[in-house]
């Protein structure tokens, strides 16, 4: 991701925030990779069982803001808060977030090499609290269940992809920040992901997805945030970014 290099103090100015009763809230979020200042100022609100897509072109922030979110290192949260709930996520770590049922799916998948499918997936239910049972996972993941015994990286880029949403939610998830979760994937494996996603929103999970194929994203999306050089540009339903090719020329060139 592009940085925006700059030394300069984040701005002191009034920004929007949130409705207090979503879910999930970013206020006024300053987030820096050493000294490149890349999501500057982010405000908005989820709510429970709402599905966002955060949408920008390459270098727009978006990962990184997801990253913020799940209390990654990387980059440093310098200003603002994050809550999920009742919790205040601003000061932990990225474990401590995750136990709260925040769950990244990162875009590299970070399956782990040398075990198999259903590996991957007891080693993510080691600590507690636990989510789905592996029956249920199955069930919802059937190439997964064929799969069971197989070495989990030998696996396709769609597999691998399906591996790594069904193992967030063998967590007691609340929160699901899905990362480019149709990069690199053929597009009879991107509909397979797609009705994955589809599945999630239906059965409630509150979730942030970033993804540069937008038109597919927005079609799922419940509301679509925009973000340009570290900020938000745009806050509206999806269908509305849909039907405004302007807008969409203007900040996703599609």
């Amino acid at each position: 991701m592009a940085a925006i290099d700059t030394a300069a103090e984040a701005p002191s100015g009034p920004r929007a925030a949130p409705e207090k009763e979503a879910f999930f809230r970013c206020e006024d979020v300053h987030a820096y990779y050493g000294e490149s200042y890349i999501v500057q100022g982010v405000s908005f609100g989820v709510k429970e069982g709402e599905v966002v897509a955060l949408l920008g072109r390459n270098g727009a922030g978006k990962t990184s803001t997801l990253r913020t979110i799940a209390r990654i290192d990387t980059p440093q949260l310098r200003r603002g808060s994050i809550h999920l709930g009742a919790h205040d996520l601003t000061k932990m770590t990225s474990y401590q977030a995750a136990r709260l049922g925040v769950q990244l799916v990162p875009e590299d998948r970070r399956i782990i090499a040398g075990l198999t499918v259903e590996e991957n997936l007891q080693l993510s239910q080691i600590a507690e609290p636990k989510g789905w049972e592996l029956a249920r996972i199955y069930e919802h993941f059937p190439r997964l269940a064929e799969r069971r015994r197989q070495e989990a990286v030998t696996m396709s880029g769609g597999e691998q992809q399906m591996l790594a949403v069904a193992r967030a939610l063998a967590r007691d998830i609340k929160l699901l920040l899905l990362d480019e979760p149709y990069e690199g994937l053929a597009p009879v494996i991107v509909q397979e992901i797609e009705n994955i996603v589809a599945e999630i929103k239906a059965l409630g999970i509150t979730t942030i997805m970033v993804e540069q194929n937008a038109i597919a994203a927005l079609h799922l999306a419940d509301r679509a945030i925009i973000m340009d050089m570290g900020e938000i540009v745009h806050t509206g339903s999806a269908a509305d970014v849909l039907a405004d090719k302007a807008l969409r020329e203007e900040f996703l060139a599609v």
